[in-house]
């Protein structure tokens, strides 16, 4: 899939992967795609939960040698 922006939050634990992507997908137009990685196991859950909070639609999520990949849409 192709992203507009590519955030590394490897390494970071929770809030940071969130504020990361809040950061970034501020910076965004409606309708670009963030992807962001994330080794925060507690990411999962925080994205779910950060993507019903906003506008924003969480198109993938990928698990890969203990790093997480989210696709966010903004809405």
């Amino acid at each position: 899939m192709k992203a507009d922006l590519v955030i590394d939050a490897k390494g970071l634990s929770c809030p940071m992967p969130i504020v990361r992507a809040k950061k970034g997908i501020d910076g965004l137009e409606s309708g670009q795609i963030m992807k962001l990685e994330s080794t925060d196991k507690g990411s999962l859950n925080d994205f779910r939960s950060w993507v019903k909070q906003t506008d924003h639609e969480l198109l993938d999520v990928q698990e890969e040698g203990g790093v997480y990949t989210f696709y966010v849409k903004k809405g």
